[in-house]
């Protein structure tokens, strides 16, 4: 990244610098846990205020400290600390952003937007784009203070960025474009994610078009062909127009998808067998959409990209695929839920194959934001497990227990309760070596924690290929709430 002195940041962000004006920058973070020696830590206020921790960001190797005008230090800043003192700590951390990209115009921005698969898209293209000079965040930074933070540490050597937009709210993404400035913009789909806000259906493509409207017409908009917002999303940009999917009429046509028994899938486009290292049939739209931006933007050979995607890890509680030291199968995605990733859950742990006797057990929580549509999409999703002869349907929350009504509706032997605590409890009574269990819900509720507590109560009491569970950052902001 641009490494600034407190004295720059004063200046970009409108602040009062109070300590040592010399001292320097080279990372962000709003994260007092998670911030590296040299960093400026940015104090939100949230759930939780950023200015309890600055203490805690200085004693962990903070230099500079975003904070706002009426924060009163408890001890002196020390030689080689400083505070810039903004009105608002948020608002300041996008001007720097926004400063920061209009430096940079020969950096090449590339924009993930979409109800569903954002962050395994990004994944995706970060490797796909490895040989150009690519950064992207490691976490699902895709809101008004994880954009500003990828930018902001965007390192210097880096000649494209990858980030996530996420949209819930009418006007999200445009005020995200207006800081990130994209020359590329790519949207997954367009669902029922965050449609209480958004207004439905037609809110959500009207909010997904914003990204689209940001784009300059020497840009690339890449969209899904298979998905019926795509023609409205294509009216909405002047930039060129790039499709991707099963549709003959794709630009970028998928053909001959196959999943290997660990559900990772396979595809054939222009010719060459791509192979991505990611759970599920709907990855290989995702890594499609990678492809078609390193090809048509970037040129990149194929073979190049095929043996980057090979090398793509999936995200923490994003469709990872555990087993026990017993024989316990589990599907961990547990980081958000919504219709469309409700279903192509549902669809991978039926695909797994099981050795005779052995159940498909679902534990399915809320689906939250979903306004007026809550209770039939909740009741979609458990006809659909019925339909896919899901053995055991654990429903967490009030809309679970509506997904466990309709699936017992359906034969499925369904258990409704009322927190993940209670899951874990329930779960551990009845899974058997070799069941596959499938954990999902929206993030409010924490369902990483029947995985974690599955893996624990197991001989090894370790994560064996997973991810140790808890993040929340200083703010109470990152990992709380049900953002996209």
């Amino acid at each position: 990244m641009t490494r600034l002195s407190a004295r720059e940041i004063a200046h970009r962000a409108l602040g009062r610098l109070v300590g040592d004006e010399t001292s320097l920058v080279d990372s962000w973070a709003f994260d007092s846990r998670a911030l590296a020696p040299g960093a400026c830590f940015v104090a939100l206020r949230d759930a939780r205020d950023g200015h309890d921790f600055v203490e805690a960001a200085f004693d962990a190797g903070a230099t500079v400290a975003l904070v706002d005008d009426d924060f009163a230090p408890p001890r002196r800043v020390d030689p080689g600390h400083a505070l810039v003192h903004v009105g608002d700590p948020l608002g300041a951390l996008q001007e720097v952003a926004r400063s920061l990209r209009l430096d940079r115009p020969e950096l090449h921005v590339v924009a993930v937007g979409g109800s569903t698969g954002k962050t395994s898209t990004k994944d995706l293209l970060a490797a796909a784009l490895a040989s150009e000079g690519c950064y992207a965040n490691a976490e699902s930074y895709n809101n008004e203070f994880g954009l500003p933070i990828t930018l902001c540490n965007a390192p210097d050597s880096a000649r494209v960025v990858v980030t996530e937009m996420g949209e819930r709210f009418a006007g999200d993404l445009r005020a995200l474009c207006e800081i990130a400035r994209p020359d590329t913009g790519l949207v997954t789909n367009a669902g029922l994610a965050h449609a209480e806000h958004l207004g439905g259906r037609e809110g959500v493509v009207a909010v997904l078009s914003e990204l689209m409207e940001a784009l300059p017409g020497t840009g690339v908009a890449v969209l899904n062909a298979d998905d019926p917002a795509t023609r409205a999303l294509t009216a909405a940009t002047l930039a060129e127009v790039v499709t991707v999917g099963e549709s003959e009429a794709a630009d970028y046509r998928i053909t001959d998808v196959t999943l290997d028994g660990r559900q990772r899938p396979s595809f054939l486009l222009e010719g060459h067998r791509f192979r991505v290292p990611l759970h599920g049939r709907h990855q290989a739209w995702n890594a499609a959409m990678a492809i078609a931006v390193a090809r048509r933007v970037f040129s990149v050979p194929l073979e190049t990209i095929a043996d980057s995607l090979e090398a793509t890890t999936p995200g923490r509680w994003r469709m990872e695929l555990l087993e026990t030291a017993s024989g316990v199968t589990i599907l961990n995605d547990a980081y958000n839920a919504n219709p469309a990733s409700m279903w192509a859950a549902l669809v991978t742990l039926r695909r797994i194959e099981l050795r005779a006797g052995a159940r498909r057990i679902a534990v399915l929580g809320d689906m939250r934001e979903l306004g007026a549509h809550h209770d039939e999409e909740h009741r979609i999703v458990g006809e659909r497990a019925a339909e896919l002869g899901i053995d055991v349907v654990v429903g967490v929350g009030a809309g679970g227990a509506v997904i466990a009504e309709a699936a017992r509706t359906g034969g499925v032997d369904t258990h409704p309760v009322a927190d993940a605590a209670e899951a874990i409890g329930l779960v551990a009574t009845f899974v058997q070596p070799g069941d596959a269990v499938l954990v999902k819900g929206s993030r409010a509720l924490g369902l990483e924690r029947v995985a974690d507590g599955l893996l624990a109560s197991d001989d090894t009491g370790g994560h064996p290929g997973g991810h140790p569970g808890g993040h929340a950052g200083s703010s109470g902001r990152c990992g709380g709430g049900d953002r996209p």
